[in-house]
């Protein structure tokens, strides 16, 4: 039995250390914080989009998002900075920018997300999650724009009969989900997938850690701040904490937007950058007429999800850098939005609003499994999809430890060269 330490309390350290002790490994998790999840897994989208996967860096993106910046309500803000890091990003990002790196990056992707569905079953039923808010209405995402409506429908009628997505004009959008008659906007069409589920993601590791701490195999939760690595022989031997040096035989830096200052310590860059996210939770009352399937605002951005007896209302990219404040002018924005696509969904004057870094990517993919260093291994850079991929990024970088080949297709997922 190995003795593995997990580096993140959020929603993928939590799945990874279940995956680690479900195959025996004797498992520590190290949080800097005194709970659970209180990073990007807090108050998230809530869907979990294991079909709609296709990477921010697209070859149109660039261009719109020219026009994003100069819309005060746009769902893209940039603030430049004086950082190298910043401006290599950027750049990166730019490059995966086009149509067949897109187009690569959406398949490998789509093979995750398949992966992670059946991952977040096997999960769901060992752990016995409940409370959750688990429902699975589907995905409906609504255009606005004739053009790119018909783009999509097009693109989708070229795939192979029989998958779960169809293509829904205006009128069978509302059919499906009528909250939507009330909707300022005219809606060209929308794309509807079966089977995309939604709940709530900072609950189920509220579960995830009850549940680990029941597990035989778990040797508790450390309250620390990881600080880096003592090395031995090309080895990582100990996690430097401020609880003092955690020894253990395999490490994982699943620790979200902080792991790349911890992977620097042991001589990794990691092209990770935050991606700042707000979201807005609604009380639903009895007189209310919240949407009943998850619903995509493709031109604006703004996913809608019904949670329990709250709707849940995120949306936004800010490359900000690491600021956390709640800016006021986007919380407006966002109330305006719900407002006219959803009036009577919910009380949005009771509406709770937050706001969370996703730890990106330049081309959307998470990187997974080596490090460089023999027995340090990652799971970071999930980006917006991190309650999606977690279940499956999860049991990948279990099954990579414990030898055995990953069960998903690496190519695109693992550390760039430098």
């Amino acid at each position: 039995m190995k003795h593995c330490v997990v580096i993140g309390g959020g929603v993928v350290g939590l799945t990874t250390a279940w995956s680690l002790a479900e195959r025996g490994h004797a498992v520590t998790l190290v949080e800097r914080e005194a709970e659970v999840a209180t990073g990007a897994s807090r108050a998230n989208g809530g869907q979990l989009s294991y079909r709609y996967v296709s990477p921010l860096a697209d070859e149109g993106v660039p261009l719109k998002a020219l026009r994003w910046l100069l819309d005060p309500d746009g769902p893209l803000r940039f603030k430049p900075e004086f950082s190298l890091h910043q401006w290599s990003w950027l750049f990166a990002f730019l490059r995966a920018c086009r149509g067949p790196v897109n187009q690569r990056m959406t398949a490998r992707l789509l093979e995750l997300g398949a992966y992670s569905q059946a991952a977040f079953g096997k999960l769901n039923e060992a752990a016995r999650l409940e409370c959750i808010s688990l429902r699975t209405p589907g995905k409906l995402v609504v255009y606005r724009k004739p053009a790119e409506f018909a783009r999509v429908a097009a693109k989708l009628q070229r795939r192979p009969a029989g998958g779960p997505e169809r293509a829904l004009s205006h009128d069978e959008c509302v059919a499906l989900e009528p909250a939507l008659e009330s909707t300022e906007a005219t809606l060209a069409g929308g794309i509807f997938t079966e089977g995309e589920a939604v709940a709530d993601c900072y609950k189920l590791c509220l579960q995830l850690a009850k549940a680990l701490r029941e597990h035989g195999n778990f040797r508790g939760f450390v309250t620390a701040e990881a600080q880096g690595f003592v090395q031995r022989q090309g080895r990582v031997v100990a996690l430097k904490s401020s609880a003092g040096e955690i020894a253990a035989d395999e490490f994982v830096i699943a620790a979200g937007l902080q792991s790349r200052a911890l992977a620097q310590t042991a001589g990794i860059e990691l092209p990770i950058y935050p991606l700042k996210g707000y979201s807005l939770t609604a009380p639903i009352a009895a007189a209310h007429r919240p949407p009943v399937v998850s619903v995509t605002d493709f031109e604006k951005k703004i996913l809608y999800a019904r949670i329990g007896e709250q709707l849940r209302v995120a949306a936004m990219v800010d490359l900000v850098g690491d600021d956390l404040r709640l800016d006021p002018q986007r919380i407006a924005s966002l109330q305006r939005a719900v407002r006219a696509t959803f009036p009577q969904a919910a009380d949005y004057d009771q509406a709770v609003a937050w706001a969370g870094l996703r730890p990106a990517t330049p081309s959307g993919a998470p990187i997974l499994g080596a490090s460089g260093l023999p027995n340090l291994w990652l799971n970071v850079g999930h980006g917006a999809l991190g309650f999606t991929f977690s279940f499956g990024t999860a049991e990948i970088v279990a099954e990579l430890i414990a030898g055995r080949a990953s069960p998903v297709a690496l190519d695109g997922l693992r550390l760039p060269q430098s």
